[in-house]
């Protein structure tokens, strides 16, 4: 729990600390960071999929740095994880079960057909999602300002992100009532 909890912490605060890092022109520092952060993913991966994908960032990390700048291969590091989320959501539209099907098993052991049609949406709204935010995190690594891209990936993507959540459970427990009522 407080590894999960402080990988959350440190992966908010990782636009933030590669801005001010930045600033400072001590940047160097960070990329032991992202791989600690990588390999305590690794560590708390489920499955080999997960697993794979975040070994597959580490090294378009560790790539990015050594053939570009360190500044570069750390402003591209979101673009990273959001191509491995897209992977890992869009990989799973081609399967039996979707992740977020999976997902809502866990709580749903008998997911109803209906649920699992909508839960096949929702991980194709989820893997929209990573399309845009990774091509948004990759614009503003390359072409903008870094205050603008610590903006949008330290905080308007984590707003986005979550409105998504947001939306899907309040447009989850409408539909639920609505079947419920009509059986």
């Amino acid at each position: 729990m407080f590894l999960r909890s402080l990988l959350v912490v440190l992966s908010l605060a990782y636009p933030a600390v590669v801005y001010y890092s930045d600033q400072q022109h001590q940047v160097g520092f960070i990329w032991p960071l992202i791989f600690g952060l990588i390999l305590i993913r690794l560590w708390l991966g489920r499955s080999r999929l997960e697993k794979g994908l975040l070994l597959l960032v580490a090294i378009g990390v560790g790539l990015l740095m050594f053939f570009s700048s360190i500044e570069t291969g750390l402003k591209l590091y979101p673009v990273l994880v959001n191509l491995a989320l897209l992977v890992l959501f869009g990989s799973s539209l081609f399967q039996e079960q979707t992740l977020v099907e999976r997902l809502a098993r866990i709580r749903e052991p008998d997911l109803p057909e209906d649920g699992v049609r909508y839960t096949r949406k929702v991980t194709g709204v989820w893997t929209g999602f990573f399309v845009l935010n990774g091509t948004l995190a990759l614009v503003t690594a390359v072409w903008t300002s870094n205050a603008v891209w610590a903006l949008y990936n330290g905080l308007i993507a984590y707003v986005l992100m979550g409105l998504l959540m947001s939306g899907e459970w309040l447009i989850r427990i409408y539909v639920r009532k609505n079947h419920a009522a009509s059986e």
